[in-house]
């Protein structure tokens, strides 16, 4: 009864999802000599199937570094930034022809998009990738993405390709994100060192517990372990996704998962969804500094729902404008909301402590009353990593 039950909520939860990014890391479709054109194939397939029956598909794809590091005579994992995007370099244009190769045996077309967290981090930017990718859609093209690894830099890169999906699943306004790995899910502890782990179906929410059941990544393909895929989980879930994480490497896992089975571990969406704008703002949005608040203004922000006022404000940490990001953090330095300045390091100087009566007497001019208005503010959670 209890199989049929989760097969039966299985399928309730997933069918309906209209709109889905895959994520696929470097293990599922390569191998120590580059491409795995088996895999790749059989991917391509499943996703195939799946606009046939109705979804839209972005597809969230490693595999350039993998793909390209044998012409450089580089086994391993490249060690140092340059020689990792020189096989960046080499390697996306070929994985690029093979998915292309094999969506159009089958009848469907791709378009290739490079992205850095600068071209999300910007509005405007954030907005334009938005309108291309729902424009691809609407055309029936699967778009491929991936993190412009030629270019990037510590400063503007995602991470690692799960955290860029759950930034895509929301930037795209997906329903669900499903993550294919090289092994079968969530595990209460780690298979490859306990024959009795158990594999956890069903996770309600993200918390402490299940954050110790992940391990670290050993793979020499992939930058991500389980780690970053409850990381990505958590982000999805939070803007109300459901997330499934399943074994890639096994064939007709994607379908099965579409068709109810009870296959990897599904991750529920938040009960109380975050808007759009404020999951842009806590994680993709990255700080560029810090705000020191006395007690009063922490109240005022976390119990009462208001915004930040410069009467509030002790201190000011790091090199921001208006329109950046940044930390608040009590007069002890810990975090408890992030949010979008509207003034910058130079003008919260001169009015930082003040009333905000003062600020246009201060400065000749003033953009608003607020520091920080609640609308462009987020609370922290107590077990967050997710503002990095």
């Amino acid at each position: 009864m209890m199989a049929r039950r989760i097969k039966a909520m299985r399928k309730t939860l997933i069918s309906p999802a209209k709109r889905v990014v895959i994520k696929v890391g470097s293990a599922v479709i390569s191998d120590q000599d580059g491409l795995d054109r088996n895999h790749l194939d059989a991917l391509a397939q499943d996703i195939c199937t799946l606009k046939q029956r109705g979804y839209e598909v972005i597809l969230v794809s490693s595999g350039s570094v993998a793909a390209g590091k044998k012409d450089l005579g580089i086994t391993g994992r490249p060690k140092t930034i340059p020689l990792k995007q020189a096989a960046a370099a080499v390697g996306q244009s070929r994985m690029m022809r093979y998915y292309r190769t094999a969506f159009r045996e089958r009848k469907e077309n791709v378009a290739q998009v490079l992205l850095t967290r600068d071209d999300l981090a910007n509005r405007r930017r954030y907005l334009n990738a938005r309108n291309t990718l729902t424009t691809l859609l609407d055309y029936g093209i699967v778009p491929i993405i991936n993190e412009n690894d030629t270019v990037v830099v510590d400063e503007i890169r995602f991470g690692d390709n799960d955290n860029l999906s759950a930034l895509v699943t929301n930037l795209v306004d997906a329903n669900l994100l499903v993550i294919l790995s090289d092994v079968d899910g969530l595990y209460d502890k780690d298979p490859r060192k306990h024959p009795d782990a158990a594999l956890i179906q069903e996770v309600e929410r993200i918390n402490e517990k299940v954050k110790a059941m992940a391990g670290v990544a050993d793979s020499e393909l992939g930058t991500g372990g389980m780690a970053t895929k409850l990381k990505a989980a958590k982000r999805a879930t939070m803007h109300g996704v459901g997330t499934a994480i399943i074994n890639g490497l096994t064939p007709g896992n994607l379908l099965r998962l579409f068709d109810g089975e009870d296959i990897g571990t599904y991750f529920f969406p938040a009960s109380n969804r975050m808007a759009a704008k404020k999951h842009w703002i806590a994680f993709t949005k990255k700080p560029r500094g810090k705000l020191l608040v006395d007690e009063g203004a922490v109240n005022a922000v976390v119990h009462n729902g208001r915004s930040l006022l410069p009467s509030g404000i002790k201190g000011v940490e790091g090199g921001f404008d208006r329109g950046d990001a940044v930390r608040l953090c009590d007069e002890q330095g810990n975090e408890f909301a992030k949010g979008v300045t509207n003034y910058a390091l130079a003008e919260l100087l001169q009015i930082m402590g003040k009333k905000t009566a003062e600020i246009e007497r201060v400065l000749g001019y003033k953009y608003g009353d607020e520091i920080i208005h609640r609308d462009n503010l987020v609370l922290t959670e107590a077990d967050g990593d997710e503002n990095s």
